[in-house]
């Protein structure tokens, strides 16, 4: 049986490995697919919406690297816990939040879903290093 933190781990990873799909699908629409396969010298810019999706799923990369070396420490560690399986599913949540806050242009919430996203990570880090 999968523990919660890898089960949570596997939608984060899961997530950010479409978060791509919107904002190509409208690089498509605006610039056309052999553009969008290409390399156009003056390609046509992308919605703003899908900008920001490009922004936040980069934003994501980053910080799924941080998010699952700590989930994997604490489990190569026995170091999972309620903390830890509550501090997953926070941050699936959050990532999930900030995806679409961004998109949608909300700077404080985008704000305030990245925070309790690395807020979850500190608290698996504190885990580890308590255990």
């Amino acid at each position: 049986m999968m523990d919660t933190e890898m089960f949570w781990l596997s939608l984060v990873t899961a997530f950010t490995a479409v978060m791509w799909v919107p904002y190509i699908l409208n690089r498509i629409v605006v610039r056309g697919l052999v553009d969008t396969v290409g390399y156009p010298e003056h390609p046509k810019p992308m919605a703003p919406w899908a900008e920001r999706m490009k922004a936040a799923h980069a934003n994501a990369v980053e910080n799924l690297v941080v998010f699952a070396a700590l989930v994997l420490i604490a489990q190569a560690v026995d170091a999972l816990n309620p903390v830890t399986a509550t501090a997953c599913v926070v941050y699936f949540w959050a990532r999930v939040a900030h995806f679409f806050v961004y998109a949608l242009r909300i700077p404080w919430l985008r704000t305030l879903a990245f925070f309790v996203g690395f807020g979850a990570q500190i608290a698996v880090a504190w885990q580890i290093w308590a255990h």
